[in-house]
């Protein structure tokens, strides 16, 4: 595939503006003294759907032809992609169908058919997904939409940080957390697009770790039994997102999942923030390596907010005092 280029993240803005928020920025005190930096947060958790894959996902279903669109869209996701493309097909009044893990969280499952999308369940395995929803396409003649292997998508999720840019101005780094790639091609074109300086510095769950163990080796390495707690993160790179990641992402840094949910509940004590494991990594990441980040400006993508809140990864809340 063409990987995308700095005139299709402006025609991806244009094309999904009337679909997604324009997502605020906040900061914390708290944040900034714990790093010594100023932490800029890009709220993509109170994107529509909940996360930030609903401009990619909008931006393919909106930039299909009718003929295409008539015969819906098909999607396997473990859960935010999914939502996002459920979304985008009822604003176009078009079917969906999303190719699930039985034992994905019950809340985005939900989602899913909330959103007017038909759920098919599958094994818990990659390839498991990938051939459920080929079969559906070929019963059906559904337009399939990748989560992030697909130039239109990542596109999509270019805007975020673009609309980032456009808020808090130049930034010395951006981090965005990394399972397959998309919202890091995405920063890369964006970064591009805007004519920034900015670094590009992904953030990974240590048990979940092969962009960083390839841009290490210089080479795309299999994802090989994944193991975290931030779900969203699970998903191998592929080829179109590994060239982006292998030429223009400064480092990988990772967080371990306990260090992921700390960020998680501290966030919520400081900021009054819910998000989701997957977002905190990026959190996460930057408190356990403020030395990298002391004295600069730096952006954080929170990619999204839909934990599962019956299920929330800690036993008790901290009681420490105070909020900003």
């Amino acid at each position: 595939m063409k990987p995308p280029g700095v005139q299709d993240a402006f025609e991806a803005r244009r094309r999904i503006r009337p679909h997604v928020h324009k997502t605020p920025l906040a900061r914390s005190n708290y944040f900034d003294n714990a790093v010594g930096a100023r932490i800029l947060f890009k709220c993509e958790n109170l994107q529509k759907t909940g996360s930030f894959k609903a401009r990619g996902a909008t931006n393919a279903v909106f930039g299909l032809s009718e003929d295409e669109a008539a015969r819906g869209v098909i999607a396997h996701s473990s859960g935010n992609h999914g939502q996002a493309l459920a979304y985008a097909a009822r604003r176009r009044g078009i079917p969906s169908a999303v190719v699930m893990p039985a034992a994905a969280v019950e809340s985005k499952r939900s989602a899913v058919r909330e959103y007017g999308g038909r759920v098919v369940d599958c094994a818990a395995t990659v390839s498991a997904r990938q051939s459920a929803a080929a079969e559906l396409v070929k019963e059906t003649g559904a337009e399939f939409v990748h989560p992030y292997d697909d130039p239109r998508v990542i596109v999509g999720q270019a805007t975020c940080a673009l609309e980032l840019l456009e808020q808090a101005g130049e930034l010395d780094a951006i981090v965005v957390p990394i399972g397959g790639g998309g919202l890091a091609s995405g920063t890369c074109v964006a970064v591009e697009a805007a004519g920034s300086r900015a670094r590009i510095i992904g953030a990974e769950p240590s048990g979940a770790d092969d962009a960083k163990e390839s841009l290490e080796a210089g080479r795309l390495l299999p994802c090989d039994a994944p193991d975290t707690i931030a779900d969203g993160l699970r998903t191998p790179l592929s080829d179109l997102t590994w060239q982006f990641i292998s030429s223009r992402v400064d480092r990988i840094l990772t967080a371990d999942d306990r260090e992921t949910v700390q960020a998680m509940k501290i966030m919520l004590q400081r900021m009054k923030m819910l998000v989701e494991p997957s977002a905190a990594v990026a959190l996460a990441a930057v408190l356990g390596n403020a030395r990298l980040f002391a004295g600069k400006k730096v952006g954080i993508v929170l990619s999204g907010g839909n934990a599962d809140i019956c299920g929330l990864p800690w036993t008790e809340l901290d009681t420490t005092p105070g909020a900003d």
